[in-house]
């Protein structure tokens, strides 16, 4: 079926294009994402990938298939955006996501049409770990090109031959960037305390829904003491793209004590919480009602890891990333 349609995209048939580019989209967007820990410039990136691809067609050769080749012109699209714009150093310490300013949480509700094909054999699993966020921190902290070997080679599994042929680099190329790459990667994540191999496609567990649930109750409630309760000992809170980071159940809990408890200036306010899923970990949408107001209005997306019964990171982002997760502005 590839075959056929790479030919008629080949011969310049727009619509047969559409319908196979449409049919990797979704892998793309996650592709682009994982080299660039940024949804929005993912999105702009895809596209430029489907667009390049449309107005070089002629240089497919059909020597692999229709979609390695988007592979390619995607990571290099990806590769020349980070040549132009470079990304601030990161700092020598193992840090969380408040080093990585440009950070933005991905919904899961577009990771769904990549699910849906996961039986199909050349699909790429989106894998649990490395869509977290804690993973897309750790691979922000390799340089461009090694990223991509170790996204291309572990994530994506990807022979040292076929990356080398996509990137243009030697297989013994390949192998060296990807033995530097490899122990960055597992300093950071054993940090985390994740581990190396991806885990299954799957949703939030019901224990991580139910401690989800719990969560927004707190904060609907005003309840610091049953927010705290929630926490892990050594939890960590960020949010990009401000340098914050607050480490410890005390600190955190103060910060939502100064937030939303009593004396504060949200504290005469009332919060609504919308459950959603983002990078495959359990979420809330929180929505903000002010004193006067007649509707509550999007506040903050606040992205949680469990372990163990406990929440050990939250990642809180802006009411910008609302629209992405199809989420309104306002709630009644």
């Amino acid at each position: 079926m590839e075959g056929e349609g790479a030919a008629a995209v080949h011969g310049g048939d727009e619509a047969a294009f559409a319908e196979l580019s449409q049919r990797y989209r979704w892998e793309l967007r996650v592709h682009c994402y994982r080299m660039l820990g940024s949804f929005d410039e993912a999105e702009d990136l895809v596209q430029e990938t489907l667009l390049r691809a449309w107005r070089y067609r002629g240089s497919f050769q059909g020597r692999s298939t229709f979609r390695a080749w988007l592979y390619r012109i995607a990571t290099n699209v990806c590769l020349d955006f980070l040549d132009r714009r470079p990304r601030p150093p990161m700092p020598d310490k193992v840090g969380g996501p408040a080093e990585v300013s440009w950070l933005q949480p991905f919904p899961d509700r577009l990771l769904e049409p990549v699910a849906e094909r996961a039986a199909e054999p050349e699909t790429v699993l989106v894998a649990r770990e490395t869509i977290e966020l804690a993973f897309l921190v750790a691979i922000q902290r390799l340089p461009a090109r090694q990223r991509a070997v170790l996204i291309l080679r572990d994530v994506l599994g990807w022979s040292a031959s076929e990356t080398g042929e996509l990137l243009e680099m030697s297989v013994a190329a390949v192998k060296s960037a990807l033995q530097r790459a490899r122990p960055v990667l597992r300093a950071h994540l054993s940090q985390h305390h994740l581990g190396q191999a991806p885990a299954p496609v799957t949703a939030p567990t019901g224990q991580e829904r139910e401690l989800l649930r719990r969560f927004m109750a707190a904060h609907e409630r005003a309840d610091i003491a049953a927010f705290a309760e929630l926490l892990s000992e050594d939890v960590r809170l960020s949010m990009p793209p401000l340098p914050y980071l607050f480490a410890g159940r005390t600190d955190v809990a103060a910060f939502a004590e100064n937030a939303m408890g009593p004396g504060s200036a949200l504290h005469r306010g009332r919060w609504r919480g919308v459950p959603v899923q983002a990078n495959r970990q359990p979420a809330m949408a929180g929505y903000l009602r002010r004193p006067g107001e007649p509707v509550y209005r999007a506040q903050v997306l606040d992205v949680l890891r469990v372990e163990d019964g406990k929440i050990v990171e939250i990642t809180a982002f802006g009411p910008e990333m609302f629209a992405a997760f199809g989420l309104p502005a306002t709630l009644p």
